[in-house]
């Protein structure tokens, strides 16, 4: 067998990905998803669905992508409402909240996926920028876990439907841990995100709320085209992911799908690193 360097560039389309059924696990859970129309968001509206799910596909622009969505999880079977509210406006959060309670009842999983990035030198960042960024990605999952968790202590445990009685799923990065010039914004927005969620975490457990976060590394999406449309850009992406293929949005979904299902009873307060080993600095493969 030849010896790999680990640290070399790879090529496009080389490594097998999975193609698992996914599990009924969430069956009678109505999950809302945050930014559920694009790119990782609707990858974890349609697995939660797949697994099982009813499910709120929250959108803040390009209604009729969101519309696509809930036709695509009705078509699995499956209840779906688009709500559309910016996350990081508390009169729409509660508003959303409200609507998809009066539709399905209740939620048993809230996702909060919705992002965005407005890059800059840290010296040229502007004051929109960074509110901008801090509103959704920060604030945005405030508000939205904090309505989860008013709706799970509400309702309590219904141990006929799941043994926690509600699960929270914050989208955070790889960039909760590595540091990301030109990116200050998002690096602040998702360390922040990581000690949110390890307090609601903790503040939650007694009520059977489990509170857990994914980080995704490099995932092929819209938001990150430039870094992996290109046989060039790709191999030189392979070069800070030892498992040497680029994720796919389906494979947080798999992570998500499993953390809100009563197989992760025992996890709170963990962040799940999805990223084929990016946090594992692959620089020192070949040094140090």
């Amino acid at each position: 067998m030849t010896e790999k360097n680990p640290a070399a560039p790879a090529e496009p389309g080389l490594q097998p990905l999975p193609n698992i059924p996914y599990p009924t696990l969430l069956r009678g859970q109505p999950a809302l998803v945050t930014g559920a129309n694009s790119g990782i968001g609707k990858a974890v509206a349609l697995g939660l669905a797949a697994a099982g799910a009813d499910v709120v596909v929250n959108y803040v622009t390009n209604p009729q992508t969101a519309d696509e969505v809930a036709h695509q999880i009705e078509a699995l079977g499956r209840r779906a409402i688009a709500i559309r509210a910016d996350v990081s406006r508390e009169e729409d959060v509660v508003a959303m909240f409200s609507q998809a309670v009066k539709h399905f009842g209740t939620l048993h999983v809230v996702c909060s996926n919705a992002g965005l990035q407005r890059d800059s030198p840290f010296d040229q960042m502007t004051i929109e920028q960074w509110n901008t960024v801090i509103g959704v990605n920060l604030t945005g999952q405030f508000l939205c876990t904090r309505e989860a968790a008013r709706e799970f202590k509400r309702r309590g445990v219904v141990e006929t439907v799941s043994v926690a009685a509600g699960k929270i799923i914050c989208m955070s990065s790889v960039h909760q841990e590595i540091p990301w010039a030109g990116h200050a914004n998002y690096a602040a927005s998702k360390g922040g995100v990581m000690l949110l969620m390890k307090t609601i975490a903790q503040e939650l457990a007694p009520y059977r709320i489990r509170a857990n976060s994914i980080a995704p590394g490099a995932i092929r999406t819209p938001i990150n085209t430039a870094a992996w449309s290109t046989p060039e850009a790709y191999k030189e992406l392979m070069t800070l992911v030892p498992y040497k293929r680029i994720g796919q949005p389906d494979d947080i979904a798999r992570a998500a799908v499993w953390l809100a299902s009563d197989a992760a009873d025992y996890v709170t307060g963990a962040t799940l690193f999805v990223d084929g080993g990016m946090t594992l600095f692959p620089g020192f493969t070949t040094g140090g």
